[in-house]
């Protein structure tokens, strides 16, 4: 299963049986609002805290998730799970109510495909048959704690990000029909120095470029290979750096559409977001969501979700530390198999 230096490849193809995702009203007016399965009119979801809102937001996908799966919770195995709050608190209340067998994870925005990755080795090698792998985040929650609350109103710069009030959650299964997952790539922590917690796409895009890298010298093949590959959150600013690395280091990334899914889920033209989106639920509900029924649809039949993360803390900022980042990346294909 192990290929090269810090690679997996899956021969026994976990599938992506189902997957679910549930945005706020921000989200629900971008352009990829149709490719969500819940909207909710109000980003507080009725509940007293954005905190409490961002829990129910991760407690409806994962439910989703299972339902879409045909499954009931007690036939899931294991719950991976994880997100931006202190001590991962949404995705470990929603385990509470879910009542799966736990692992918590923390990646940051890279929680996406880390749990999914995760799901995907633990499928592929027996120990599980059925496994739920989901992340979250909620704007006014994430916001509140890394930079200043909405209610300040304090004014941002352009390389600033706007947080994804989103969860997306999925179902790795040992068999049924859906997507599978090929392969993924674990990423190492890559820190450039840069301290600023309005400039993510900056630090986090020499993660990406690392473990994209990393992933083909692994696997020994070409960007070609697949049809699209995307980056988590890098929004402009980043997406920027990392072509600029691509040409730096003579990655042929030109073989391939290159997207970055914090450019895809707002409209800059009619939505104030600067440089673009983040949060766990960012790569989330956009793979989960739209990338998935593209490749439904038939439009792609490989693809490569590079999930980044920024790897900071309230704690680490304030004791002048700089922003470690990472990336992890899944190769997923078209096509279930039956076992």
């Amino acid at each position: 299963m192990l290929k090269g230096h810090q690679s997996w490849i899956f021969e026994n193809k976990p599938v992506i049986r189902a997957s679910a995702t549930v945005v706020g009203p921000f989200e629900g007016r971008g352009p990829l609002a149709r490719d969500f399965d819940i909207i909710h009119g109000d980003s507080m979801l009725e509940e007293d805290s954005w905190e409490k809102a961002e829990k129910v937001l991760i407690e409806e996908a994962a439910a989703l998730a299972i339902e879409n799966a045909g499954l009931t919770k007690e036939q899931v195995q294991f719950y991976i799970g994880g997100d931006l709050m202190n001590q991962i608190i949404s995705s470990s209340f929603a385990a509470r109510t879910l009542a799966i067998p736990y692992l918590g994870v923390f990646g940051a925005c890279s929680t996406s495909m880390e749990s999914l990755a995760l799901a995907s080795a633990l499928v592929n090698s027996g120990a599980a048959k059925f496994i739920l792998a989901g992340t979250c985040s909620h704007n006014a929650s994430v916001e509140k704690q890394f930079r200043y609350p909405t209610e300040y109103g304090s004014q941002k710069p352009p390389t600033a990000q706007y947080t994804v009030t989103g969860a997306g959650a999925a179902i790795v299964s040992q068999e049924g029909e859906g997507p599978v997952v090929a392969s993924a790539t674990i990423g190492r922590v890559i820190d450039m120095g840069i301290t600023d917690p309005f400039n993510m796409g900056a630090a986090m895009a020499p993660a990406a470029v690392d473990t994209i890298q990393a992933h083909f010298r692994d696997l020994q093949i070409e960007p070609g290979y697949y049809d699209l590959i995307v980056t988590g959150d890098l929004a402009k600013v980043g997406y920027e750096i990392a072509c600029k690395l691509f040409e730096k280091h003579n990655f042929p990334i030109h073989q391939t559409e290159y997207n970055d899914c914090g450019m895809m889920i707002y409209d800059y033209d009619t939505q104030m977001i600067q440089s673009g989106a983040s949060g766990c639920g960012c790569s989330a509900v956009v793979t989960y969501g739209h990338l998935l029924k593209r490749m439904q649809k038939g439009e792609i039949k490989r693809m490569l979700v590079v999930a980044t993360g920024a790897l900071l803390s309230p704690l680490s900022f304030q004791q002048g530390e700089s922003i470690p980042c990472i990336a992890h990346a899944v190769a997923i294909e078209a096509g279930g198999n039956q076992i």
